[in-house]
C-alpha cells in the first residue's frame, strides 16, 4: 500500500487519540480506572481496528512486534512486559518494577541459581541479560520477529554478553533446541500469542533439563465458575477485540494451564494471580502513549502499532472487570525425566 494511502489513515488515528486524550487519562493516585464509558471506547476503535485485510497469526505478531518494539523500547526501556507494582510498596519506577516482575517470578519457581537458560518470546532480550547478570549464566532466546532478534543481539553484544547469549527467530510451537537442555525455560508474556497452547506447554517441557524449571507468565482469562461451560458473550466480545489488535488466538484459564503442567509430568506446580499487582500498568502505558513522544512514536511506528494503542483501554477495562487475569504458572522437570 502507498505512503499516500496511509497517511489519512495515520491522521485519523492522531486526531482520534488526540481528541480521546481527556477521557482515556488516568487519574493520578487511584485505583487503576479509566475516565471512560465503554461504549464511547468501542465506538472510537472499532472502525480502525477492523479497517483492513488481517494479516494470518504468525505473520501478524512478527509485524506487531517488528513495528512496535522500537518505540517500546524508546519510552519503556528493554524489558517488553508488565511491571509489579504490590500494594503499600514505595513509589517505583516502571523500570523498577519490570526488574522485580522478573525477581518475583523466579521467586515463585524457588530457582536461586541458572547454567543455561531459554527465553521463550524473548523480546529484545531483556530478561536473559538481567538473568545472565544475576546469575553468570549462559542463554538463547526466539522470537517470531526478525527485528526483535537482531535487536536483542545488538543489545547482549554490547552489553558484553554476545558470547553467552545468542538470539534467533523461531516458532516457540517448534523450537529449534535439542531436547533436555535448559535447567530454566522461561516465557515471559509470550504464552498468550500461542495458538495450540498443549503444543506450546509441551515444548517448554521437552526442552527443559530433568530437574530444571518452567515458568509461564501470561495472560489468562478468568476461571469458569460452577456450571459455566463458557464466558458471557460481552466477555468474548470484549477478548476478541483485543485479539484482532494484538494478534492473539483463543485463551485459557490459568486452570487449564495447570491441567497441561500436570499432563506433561511438571512436579511442584505453583500458580499466581497478580492482577492486582500489575493492575496499575495499563494506566501507565495509556498515559505514556498520550505524551508528545508517545503520539509521535506511534505515527512513526505504523497503523499495527496504532490499532494496538487503541485497544489498551479495553485491557484495563478486563482488569477491572476480572475478566483479564495476570498469572503466573511454574513447575519442574523431575530428575530422570527425559526425553
Amino acid at each position: 500500500m502507498s505512503h499516500q494511502a496511509l497517511c489519512p489513515r495515520k491522521c485519523l488515528a492522531a486526531k482520534r487519540l488526540r481528541s480521546s486524550d481527556k477521557a482515556l487519562r488516568v487519574q493520578a493516585g487511584r485505583r487503576p480506572g479509566l475516565m471512560v464509558r465503554a461504549g464511547v471506547v468501542e465506538s472510537l476503535i472499532k472502525p480502525i481496528t477492523t479497517f483492513g485485510k488481517v494479516a494470518d497469526l504468525k505473520s501478524g505478531i512478527a509485524t506487531f512486534y517488528d513495528e512496535s518494539s522500537e518505540l517500546w523500547e524508546n519510552v519503556w526501556g528493554e524489558h517488553m512486559h508488565h511491571g509489579y507494582y504490590p500494594k503499600g510498596a514505595p513509589p517505583k519506577s516502571n523500570q523498577e518494577a519490570q526488574i522485580d516482575m522478573i525477581e518475583e517470578t523466579l521467586k515463585v519457581a524457588g530457582v536461586t541459581e541458572v547454567r543455561n537458560m531459554v527465553d521463550v518470546g524473548c523480546g529484545i532480550g531483556g530478561s536473559s541479560r538481567y538473568m545472565a547478570k544475576k546469575f553468570g549464566c549462559r542463554g538463547s532466546g526466539i522470537t517470531l520477529s526478525p527485528k526483535q532478534a537482531a535487536r536483542a543481539n545488538a543489545l547482549s553484544q554490547a552489553a558484553g554478553l554476545g558470547d553467552r547469549l545468542q538470539f534467533q527467530v523461531a516458532d516457540a510451537l517448534s523450537q529449534p533446541f535439542d531436547s533436555d537442555c535448559f535447567d530454566l525455560v522461561w516465557s515471559m508474556e509470550s504464552g498468550e500469542h500461542m495458538p495450540d497452547k498443549r503444543r506450546f506447554v509441551s515444548e517448554l517441557v521437552r526442552v527443559c533439563a530433568p530437574g530444571g524449571s518452567v515458568l509461564v507468565v501470561t495472560w489468562c482469562h478468568r476461571v469458569l465458575g460452577p456450571g459455566e461451560e463458557a464466558l458471557q458473550p460481552d466477555e468474548q466480545e470484549l477478548l476478541q477485540r483485543i485479539c484482532e489488535a494484538y494478534y492473539l488466538p483463543a485463551w485459557c484459564s490459568v486452570a487449564d494451564y495447570q491441567k497441561l503442567f500436570e499432563e506433561q509430568g511438571l512436579v511442584d506446580i505453583r500458580t499466581r494471580d497478580w492482577s492486582e499487582e500489575v493492575s496499575p500498568f495499563w494506566g501507565r502505558v495509556i498515559a505514556s502513549a498520550l505524551t508528545s513522544e508517545g503520539l509521535s512514536g506511534l505515527l512513526k511506528a505504523g497503523w499495527t502499532t496504532i490499532k494496538g494503542a487503541l485497544v489498551m483501554p479495553l485491557m484495563a477495562e478486563g482488569f477491572r472487570r476480572g475478566l483479564i487475569k495476570f498469572n503466573v504458572i511454574t513447575g519442574r522437570k523431575p530428575p530422570g525425566n527425559h526425553q
